[in-house]
């Protein structure tokens, strides 16, 4: 079972997500922005972080450079962002632009922890 982390400051993304991963086999722990899910990051062992870009605290691409710059590198990272324009970068495994399918959005998920793992 695969550990994921979302990190979105729109709790109704985040409890989506959190329900169609969970149904899916995912252990899943949401943040409600990128300060609270960097905490939660230091603290616990992720398989995968989703996060948004736009955030009030702490944003998407900070939250990508930090992973990037721990002792784990190499956790996979998805964006999304309702502004797509912001999803250029090359910190992240796969973006999504909002709105996205679930189902495609599942696929990759299922993609990257089975590869990861």
């Amino acid at each position: 079972m695969s550990n994921v982390l979302v990190i979105d400051d729109e709790n109704s993304i985040s409890e989506l997500l959190r329900q169609v991963l969970t149904l899916s086999g995912y252990t899943v722990k949401t943040a409600s922005g990128g300060q609270e899910g960097l905490q939660l990051f230091e603290n616990e062992l992720f398989d995968l972080v989703i996060t948004d870009i736009r955030m009030p605290d702490i944003d998407g691409h900070e939250v990508a450079r930090h992973i990037r710059s721990s002792d784990r590198p190499l956790t996979p990272i998805i964006a999304m962002s309702g502004t797509p324009w912001l999803l250029e970068g090359n910190e992240f495994d796969s973006v999504f632009p909002k709105p996205f399918s679930i189902h495609t959005l599942l696929d990759v998920v299922n993609k990257i922890t089975l590869t990861a793992s």
